[in-house]
């Protein structure tokens, strides 16, 4: 916030007798002058009670399913009377593993409920599983917590074709010797999703395709906030809880609800504890997708795409490197907001870690996909030519690993961690949410204003960005000084990638070098392939939310 916002802010809580915290967010709405975040304004979303943005969080990185679980546990451990836990998820499995000990999603946040905890929690309804969907999971633990004393609802208030994709916790206490947390990012509470750093998979598995393996090796990410920011990732929740429009109007979801006894109407929530005080030094702004529907969400009568608008108005000012590590990045659309900061930037470079292959083996699904990866690969490429590299991951079996994060990364400033994708579908149609973070605290390593605009390297951006590439690279903590540079980072990379690549062709000459990462190479579909996919690419793969007037405009 500006020093000029801070001044007002103490002059209208004197005239007013209120506190200062009472009337920051009130404040912020007006204060536009962020190089990097969204102004309310520009968010272009007055009918939500999120905050602008909130200052003085502690934020964590939880890199790899195991580490989230493990801390989400732990968390869920200290809750008992009165305390809320509140979660949202696109697939959530009752019997998936937290902790080595056994201890599984559905005895965690069935023990809090236990213990006189509230624990509410929002389930996409899923599509039908003979298209590969997961609503009996869905459902089975919205039974089992039921049986609890929790509640969990079937949400499909979404578009036809839609999907509830957001993915967090909130856990507010009532002690006051217990700090509130929340855990966004891309991690369902499901099966497969609890690897670690070795990438051997998570042996509570789930069906894949056969490229990945019998345990297939998940790379994923969440983000643990602590301060304001809790507040804001409840108010999320409670925005869709309260939304009055039915769960479903399919009569053939309705009529199974009914005869097992599943929720149709949400409860009234409790009233929201006071927001928590300001404990750390990051930034965090929270980014969402909704789309424009009917009837419209309360909380989003327009739908908001402010994460879209987000990652334009951040790439915007990259000047050396962005670095992205994605599950889907296969939309023209999103392809050009990076090709436009490659064209305005000829010092920018684009790194990109995506999987080998698609989640899909169906015979619609993998011609669309790759259908729309090429040609935004080729939109990127036209862009930045040799400043980009697309590269996807193995385990050190040269098993392919699966990329399910979504973090972005710009000049060691602004970091994003989520759920949406890059791609039309995340960026415009179905619901996501995901934490924008700037780091008060400056990175004093080398160089110190690697964007060369006076922002300066912040701690978490920077040390994020290297504790990823230390993995991929099979680096031990530390070992990066040839990484801080963004330009030696990039030629780093790119080495090492090919040497990976120079030995998988021939294997047996050397010992296989350190490193994880290749170039990705896709195979393009043939051209009546295409033709033939392009339909369903548009309508289900990767459909397009916008009013139509803005798709003409080619903006968000």
């Amino acid at each position: 916030m500006t020093q000029r916002a801070r001044r007002m802010i103490d002059v209208v809580a004197k005239r007013l007798g209120r506190s200062i915290t009472a009337l920051d967010d009130e404040v912020r709405d007006f204060d536009s002058a962020h190089p990097w975040f969204l102004s309310a304004e520009e968010r272009d979303n007055p009918d939500t009670r999120i905050a602008a943005w909130t200052e003085g969080n502690r934020v964590t990185p939880l890199v790899h399913g195991k580490t989230y679980f493990a801390q989400l546990a732990e968390a869920l451990s200290k809750a008992g009377r009165d305390d809320l836990v509140f979660f949202t998820d696109w697939r959530g499995d009752p019997d998936q593993l937290l902790t080595d000990d056994g201890e599984t999603v559905d005895d965690a946040l069935s023990g809090v409920a236990e213990r006189g905890g509230i624990v509410k929690g929002m389930v996409w309804r899923s599509h039908i599983e003979t298209l590969g969907f997961t609503g009996p999971k869905n459902r089975k633990l919205a039974e089992r917590l039921a049986e609890s004393g929790g509640e969990v609802i079937l949400d499909q208030r979404v578009l036809m074709l839609g999907s509830h994709h957001q993915k967090f916790v909130v856990i507010r206490y009532v002690s006051k010797d217990l700090q509130d947390v929340a855990f966004v990012g891309g991690i369902d509470l499901a099966r497969a999703r609890r690897d670690d750093a070795d990438h051997f998979g998570d042996p509570v598995s789930r069906p894949f395709p056969p490229e990945y393996g019998e345990t297939p090796a998940w790379h994923d990410m969440q983000v643990q906030l602590e301060g304001p920011a809790v507040r804001d990732v409840e108010d999320v929740f409670r925005e869709r809880w309260e939304d009055p429009a039915a769960l479903s109007r399919l009569p053939w979801h309705a009529l199974p609800d009914i005869l097992r006894g599943v929720t149709r109407a949400p409860s009234e929530l409790p009233e929201s504890p006071a927001g928590p005080e300001p404990l750390g030094s990051c930034s965090v702004q929270l980014l969402r997708t909704y789309p424009r529907r009917r009837p419209a969400y309360p909380f989003a009568t327009k739908g908001e795409r402010s994460a879209a608008r987000a990652y334009a108005k951040a790439l915007r000012r990259a000047r050396q490197l962005v670095y992205v590590e994605d599950q889907y990045l296969w939309s023209v659309d999103v392809a050009r907001v990076f090709a436009a900061a490659l064209r305005r930037s000829p010092d920018l470079r684009l790194v990109i870690v995506v999987p080998k292959h698609l989640d899909d083996d169906s015979a619609i699904t993998i011609p669309s996909a790759l259908l729309g990866h090429s040609a935004a690969l080729d939109v990127i490429r036209d862009a930045g030519g040799e400043r980009v590299l697309v590269l996807d991951l193995e385990n050190d079996r040269g098993i392919p690993v699966y990329v399910h994060s979504k973090v972005c990364i710009i000049d060691d400033v602004w970091a994003a961690v989520g759920s949406d994708n890059f791609n039309r579908r995340s960026w415009t149609h179905d619901s996501e949410l995901t934490a924008a973070i700037i780091d008060e605290d400056v990175d004093r390593r080398e160089p110190i204003d690697p964007g060369g605009q006076g922002d300066h390297a912040r701690v978490f951006a920077r040390s994020l960005r290297l504790e990823l590439i230390r993995e991929h690279l099979d680096r031990a903590p530390g070992d990066d000084a040839d990484l801080l540079d963004l330009g030696s980072f990039f030629d780093a990379v790119g080495a090492s990638a090919d040497r990976l690549d120079a030995w998988h062709r021939a294997p047996g000459a050397a010992p296989r070098p350190a490193g994880r990462l290749r170039a990705h190479n896709i195979e393009v579909p043939a051209e009546w392939q295409q033709r033939l996919a392009s339909l369903a690419y548009r309508l289900f793969v990767d459909p397009d939310g916008r009013p139509f007037g803005m798709r003409l405009r080619k903006n968000f």
